[in-house]
C-alpha cells in the first residue's frame, strides 16, 4: 500500500506513468513504490510540487533536518544545494517555476544570480523546459552536456572518480537507492548530498564535509555550470549555470577560510 505523499506525487504527475517520466526513470520503479525514496524526493518535489515534508515526513520533519535546528548559514547552504539538485536532476515543474520566481536578489553576486534565475522562471514555461533539458542533458544519444564528474575529470563515464566517490560513500553510511539509474557521480546526486551533510541529514563533522566537497565536487562542477552558461542548449539553464558557478566559488571560499 502506498503512503499518502506518493499518493499525493502521482496524482500531481497525473499518473504513475508520468511520475516515472517527469523523473526520467522505468515506470515499473515508481509502480514498486511504497513511498518516495530518500534519494528521489527532491526531484518528486520538483516534478510535482508536492513539498519534500508531504512526501517523506519521517526525513524531513526531523530535528535533524529543520532549519531552525542547525545554523543558519548551513541552512542557507543546504536550500542552495537542494534548488541545484531539483533542476539538475529533471526539468521544474510548473509549481518549482513559481517557487523560484519569488526568489529575492540583491547587490551581491549570488544574489544578482538569484535574480536572474527568479527573472527567467517567471518568463519560462514549464513545458518547453522539459525541451530543452533533453537536449541539454539527454539528448539522442547523449545531450550537449554530461553532468558526471567521470566524464569531466576523465574524458569516459564510470571511471575512477565514480569508484573512488563509492568508497567515500560508503565510509559515510550513504546507500544508493536501487531506483536510482543514474551513476553516484551525477551533479544532481552530489549536489543533494551536500544538502544532507549541511542539514545533519548525513552526519559528518565540518572536515568531513569540507574533504567531500573538494574531492569530489570542487575539481569538476564549476566547469559544468560554466558550460551550461554558454551551452547552445541552454537558455533557461543558462541562469542555473551562473547561480551554480557563483555557489560553487563562495564555498570554496568558506571551506578555504575553515581551514
Amino acid at each position: 500500500m502506498r503512503d499518502a505523499g506518493l499518493d499525493r506525487a502521482i496524482d500531481a504527475a497525473g499518473g504513475v506513468a508520468e511520475l516515472a517520466r517527469k523523473i526520467g526513470i522505468a515506470q515499473p520503479s515508481v509502480s514498486n513504490w511504497r513511498r518516495v525514496p530518500a534519494q528521489r524526493v527532491i526531484a518528486v518535489e520538483a516534478a510535482t510540487g508536492v513539498s519534500r515534508k508531504q512526501l517523506r515526513p519521517d526525513l524531513y520533519n526531523e530535528p535533524a533536518v529543520q532549519d531552525d535546528a542547525i545554523d543558519p548559514l548551513d541552512a542557507a547552504r543546504a536550500r542552495e544545494y537542494a534548488l541545484l539538485a531539483a533542476l539538475l536532476s529533471c526539468a521544474p515543474s510548473t509549481a518549482l517555476l513559481g517557487q523560484i520566481a519569488n526568489l529575492e536578489g540583491d547587490a551581491t553576486p549570488l544574489g544578482r544570480a538569484h535574480g536572474a534565475l527568479a527573472e527567467a522562471a517567471s518568463n519560462a514555461i514549464a513545458a518547453d523546459l522539459e525541451r530543452e533539458y533533453f537536449d541539454l542533458f539527454v539528448g539522442l544519444g547523449r545531450g550537449e552536456l554530461l553532468p558526471y564528474a567521470s566524464y569531466y575529470l576523465t574524458g569516459f563515464l564510470h571511471e575512477r572518480p565514480l569508484s573512488r566517490l563509492r568508497g567515500d560513500l560508503a565510509s559515510l553510511g550513504i546507500e544508493r537507492a536501487w531506483t536510482n539509474l543514474e551513476p553516484e557521480d551525477h551533479a544532481a546526486t552530489l549536489c543533494e548530498i551536500m544538502a544532507g551533510l549541511a542539514t545533519g541529514c548525513f552526519p559528518a563533522p565540518p572536515e568531513v564535509q569540507r574533504a567531500f566537497f573538494e574531492k569530489h565536487v570542487a575539481p569538476w562542477m564549476g566547469r559544468l555550470f560554466a558550460d551550461m552558461e554558454s551551452a547552445a542548449s541552454a537558455k533557461f539553464y543558462r541562469s542555473v549555470g551562473s547561480l551554480g558557478r557563483r555557489f560553487l566559488e563562495i564555498e570554496a571560499e568558506a571551506f578555504t577560510f575553515a581551514n
